[in-house]
């Protein structure tokens, strides 16, 4: 019977870590792998972190099952950061639940949007890979629109075509902000269209936050969901903290639902109940309870808001470095100077990403897409340099 199974495609961006591994030089620089790194080239542990592990370890009593809602403490916690401090819960309409990193949410919340009667989701794309993956892997169809155009922008028309096209039994995916892969985020006057929009069409929203605070920090970030969630009777919302608290190890993640009434509120999260029981039983517990013991903690929230800025401020100086570069061959650069987050897509060819690793030891993915914070002030130039030599 298994050996009915189809040998499936090697996953590309872990072919490329390999690829990095084995390359011996020195100089080579990996721009694929999506998370956080210093100037330094280091993934560190965040100090707010590595105090409430200590506080953990000193205090954490049993490590007995918590149930497949998670540890509700850090659902909770989580609420006045994402939905506003004002009545979080939008009068008891709001509920959530603890998932296995932001990919747990996504899948929750497809798996709950199909549940309810979702037949299709749209999506702008190219979207984070995993998005498709997901809504295949579930049976969902999915219809895609351009997120954005060949200028850099975002694409408003496609956007608004797609809603205008789209049915009552359909969801959209939205992501919240920090794009990936392009870094290309809605302005909030597109937002103030966009919401509005998604009401008068009737889907359901899907807002996928999985770098808050990483764009231009944690309020505004959150502006887009909380201009939809103004505007819609129902939404479910995927958040991850693997990001934004640098746990990506640990899978840190929540799902929230949004419904019309407070009443209706139980059985949505029920379904969720289930549906978490059946696929991975029970989150994991240990970064999450370091997160709630975070936002629990003044001081401890104090301290890794100061994190996350320092995280920001220093992408944002290496998006400037290359914005000022400008036009590196025949790529303009500038444009990677207004996007947001971790992710930029440079427009090479598949040969002159080839190029790039062969020539230049600069690992990046097929797509295009760099993780901006692979770059540092040492390799920068190296960088600029090797997108001018292979793009003449």
């Amino acid at each position: 019977m298994l050996n009915n199974l189809q040998q499936q495609p090697a996953d590309a961006l872990l072919a490329l870590i390999k690829l990095h591994n084995d390359d011996p030089r020195t100089s080579k620089i990996d721009l694929g792998v999506g998370v956080y790194r210093t100037g330094q080239g280091d993934t560190p542990v965040f100090g707010a972190i590595k105090a409430a592990e200590k506080k953990l370890l000193e205090t954490q009593n049993s490590k007995a099952y918590l149930g497949p809602e998670g540890d509700m403490g850090f659902v909770h916690a989580l609420m006045p950061w994402v939905f506003g401090r004002q009545d979080p819960t939008k009068g008891g309409r709001i509920e959530g639940m603890q998932t296995p990193g932001g990919t747990g949410a996504v899948r929750l919340a497809c798996a709950l949007a199909k549940r309810a009667g979702v037949k299709r989701v749209w999506m702008g794309t190219p979207s984070w890979p995993n998005h498709a993956q997901i809504i295949a892997d579930l049976g969902l169809e999915l219809k895609g629109f351009k997120h954005n155009t060949a200028e850099g922008v975002v694409d408003m028309d496609a956007l608004m075509g797609a809603l205008a096209e789209a049915t009552p039994e359909d969801a959209i995916l939205l992501h919240g902000c920090c794009h990936n892969p392009t870094g290309i985020d809605y302005a909030n006057a597109q937002w103030d269209a966009i919401a509005p929009a998604i009401k008068a069409a009737g889907v359901l929203p899907i807002l996928d936050l999985a770098y808050q605070g990483l764009g231009y920090g944690m309020e505004e970030d959150a502006y887009g969901l909380r201009r939809v969630l103004a505007e819609v009777p129902e939404a479910l919302i995927a958040y991850s903290c693997d990001k934004n608290f640098g746990l990506y190890r640990d899978r840190v993640g929540a799902v929230y639902v949004m419904m019309e009434s407070a009443d209706q509120v139980p059985a949505a999260i029920s379904n969720g109940h289930a549906l978490a029981r059946a696929a991975w039983s029970m989150p994991p517990d240990h970064g999450a309870a370091a997160v709630r013991l975070i936002l629990e903690d003044a001081d401890l929230t104090a301290m890794w808001i100061d994190e996350l800025d320092q995280m920001r401020t220093r992408m944002a100086q290496v998006r400037a470095k290359l914005a000022a570069a400008g036009v590196a061959g025949s790529v303009n650069l500038s444009p990677l100077g207004g996007q947001n987050g971790l992710f930029s897509i440079v427009p090479l060819s598949a040969e002159q990403i080839l190029a790039m690793r062969e020539k230049h030891g600069v690992y990046m993915a097929g797509s295009g897409r760099i993780n901006v914070a692979g770059l540092t002030m040492n390799n920068i130039d190296q960088f600029i340099a090797a997108v001018a030599d292979v793009s003449v």
